[in-house]
């Protein structure tokens, strides 16, 4: 059987009352391969096709599954105890590939994604599914989440967090692709997809809940910035101003996109030529 089938096979039996007390070694042998396969980019949490990123649901079964078919148990990574269902990522195949992770907090979860090249800071976490591109930038203090799929070049500031999308397995998870610049204090939450190329300021909250004001095509989107976008946060005019308690008026968040300038683009290469 092929390992979709597998996993659909074991999410089948799950439901039908499988737990990890019941779940056997050959159980466990293809979850294990599942984490592996994560872990070599083999398969996906997301995909993007026809223009549109698309939710592998099986794929997102399967990490499932390593929760609901595994027991916790006690474990020791570089001096610390801790208690989890997964050991974490080992790391040696990274090397092989020109990534780095500097020591003393560079987490990586079992079934995480990181290309060549890459650069993980302490501290920094990525979670299970999370696949991160080709000479990518995971600064200090950054979380990537469950599932987050993050393309190739792109730079997370200090202190970002990406979102993780588990369930429902039919969502899509925070997408930021390739050539994105995100600055520090960035948070990009529950499916939101960061276009190509496009660079967004320090503190920027980007969820479907906050609106984008795209000036470039004059429209109002949730849940996306378009590729080639600058965005900032800024506040707009709230209803609740209206109340007789809120003296002053009241503002909600809002993201303002406009075309990528010329003097941010050369702030981003001088930003690269730092890192060779």
């Amino acid at each position: 059987m092929s390992l979709k089938a597998d996993i659909d096979d074991l999410w089948e039996r799950k439901q039908d009352g499988l737990s990890a007390t019941d779940a056997t070694d050959d159980h466990l042998d293809v979850l294990a391969e599942f984490l592996t396969a994560l872990e070599a980019g083999e398969v996906r949490a997301a995909e993007k096709s026809g223009g549109e990123w698309e939710a592998n649901a099986w794929v997102k079964q399967g990490i499932l599954l390593n929760f609901g078919l595994r027991e916790t148990v006690a474990r020791e990574y570089g001096g610390v105890d801790y208690h989890d269902v997964l050991p974490l990522r080992e790391t040696a195949d990274l090397g092989e590939r020109g990534t780095r992770n500097t020591p003393d907090g560079t987490t990586i979860r079992r079934g995480a994604y990181l290309g060549e090249d890459c650069i993980m800071m302490s501290p920094s976490f990525v979670n299970i599914g999370a696949h991160v591109g080709d000479g990518t930038l995971v600064d200090s203090c950054d979380t990537v989440g469950s599932c987050a799929q993050i393309g190739e070049n792109v730079k997370l500031g200090a202190n970002t967090l990406i979102g993780g999308v588990l369930e429902p397995v039919e969502n899509a998870p925070v997408i930021v692709e390739d050539e994105v610049s995100l600055g520090a204090g960035c948070r990009v939450t529950s499916g939101f997809v960061v276009g190509e190329g496009s660079i967004v300021g320090e503190n920027t909250l980007l969820t479907p809940r906050i609106p984008v004001y795209d000036l470039v095509e004059d429209e109002v989107l949730y849940g996306e910035l378009p590729p080639e976008r600058r965005a900032f946060q800024r506040f707009v005019d709230s209803s609740v101003g209206e109340n007789d308690l809120i003296p002053g008026g009241a503002y909600k968040p809002a993201v303002v996109a406009t075309d990528v300038e010329k003097e941010t683009l050369e702030a981003t290469e001088r930003e690269d030529a730092l890192r060779e």
